[in-house]
């Protein structure tokens, strides 16, 4: 499929401060195509018929957004109507949100089956796939039944030029160790506050940045200690400045099976800012990545807070180290995640349809 003054309708409203939608906004752009949004403001299920009153333009391909499975049915029937492919970016599974992650009911329960019959007709209605990790691609054929010939791996990357490196970096006294996210099991943001707890390396400052449905029982584990910090959430454009004032970066520690098939976006940011970061080991990562051992990356296992608060000690014992290991993690961007590889990827999976 040639990208030569196409026109990609980017169907489903979506939270423009998002990373991945951002970073493949500006692969869609970069490659070529011309994006037109189409945000139905009623219900998502009669969107193609709202598409139709409202005289939405015809494209060259349709691309459902990240977390919009609502939008999906009805972008399939305006795809199949017009003859125009069609893109599923997910992300997440609903099915493993609710089943394995959030553990709302078990896989064997009626709620269950019904939602896995749901999704995999969603999927199945899609042309093109993508699946942000190979563990993820996996999945995706494994449990919802999704072609592997349909799918196509496009990291998350980090949004460029924002995520960059300072040109020079003062060393925090005594050392931040910053984690940001929205507290959810995933995340694993209680291994962080039991490893703070139980630390007993060099004196460091812990902030746990954000906020979500395990900020108070980190609170509460955390209660009396002065080394720990929570901070509110700010404002997306705010953040790189955030990232690049730390001076280590915590990633997810989460003992769920979906914190083992992501990579989230504060691993694409950290290293993109060039931050030492720590994070759980998982095979969703690229293996000459984690076999690297001048990754910028200190791995750890997941759900283990005692690895955690060693690493950071280790860390912070030779803070000289620190602007060298910075300076790894953004070379480990630039070989596997940068705007180039994400663009190629993004490029593989339109091919598809050629």
């Amino acid at each position: 499929m040639s990208a030569t003054e196409r026109t990609v309708l980017w169907w489903g409203r979506f939270d423009p401060d998002y990373s991945r939608n951002r970073v493949l906004r500006q692969a869609y752009t970069a490659l070529g195509w011309r994006i037109v949004d189409f945000h139905p403001w009623g219900i998502g299920a009669l969107g193609d018929v709202e598409a139709r009153l409202r005289g939405v333009p015809a494209a060259d391909l349709i691309h459902v957004p990240c977390f919009r499975q609502r939008d999906l049915a009805a972008a399939a029937r305006h795809a199949r109507r017009h003859g125009t492919p069609l893109l599923f970016d997910p992300l997440i599974s609903a099915y493993d949100k609710q089943v394995y992650e959030r553990r709302k009911f078990p896989a064997s329960s009626w709620r269950a089956r019904r939602l896995l019959r749901v999704e995999r007709r969603l999927f199945g209605a899609a042309d093109i796939v993508l699946a942000d990790t190979p563990e993820h691609r996996r999945f995706f054929a494994e449990t919802l039944r999704v072609d592997p010939a349909r799918q196509h791996i496009v990291y998350v990357g980090a949004e460029q030029p924002l995520f960059t490196p300072a040109p020079e970096h003062t060393l925090n006294q005594p050392l931040e160790v910053l984690f940001y996210g929205s507290f959810i099991p995933l995340q694993g943001v209680e291994w962080i506050a039991e490893a703070a707890r139980i630390y007993s390396g060099p004196a460091v400052r812990w902030v746990l940045l954000g906020d979500g449905p395990l900020r108070r029982d980190c609170q509460r584990l955390a209660a009396g200690l002065d080394s720990v910090a929570f901070e509110d959430w700010l404002p997306y454009a705010r953040l790189p400045a955030r990232i690049r004032h730390a001076d280590i970066l915590l990633g997810v520690f989460g003992d769920t099976h979906k914190a083992l098939r992501v990579i989230p976006n504060k691993v694409f940011q950290a290293l993109a800012c060039g931050r030492p970061l720590v994070t759980g080991s998982a095979p969703a990562y690229p293996s000459e990545l984690v076999s690297n051992p001048d990754s910028g990356i200190h791995w750890v296992p997941m759900g283990d807070s005692r690895a955690l608060a060693e690493a950071i000690a280790a860390l912070s014992r030779h803070p000289e180290h620190l602007a060298t290991i910075g300076r790894q993690a953004r070379a480990s961007y630039e070989t596997f995640f940068a705007p180039e590889k994400i663009r190629a990827q993004l490029a593989a999976a339109l091919d598809l349809q050629s």
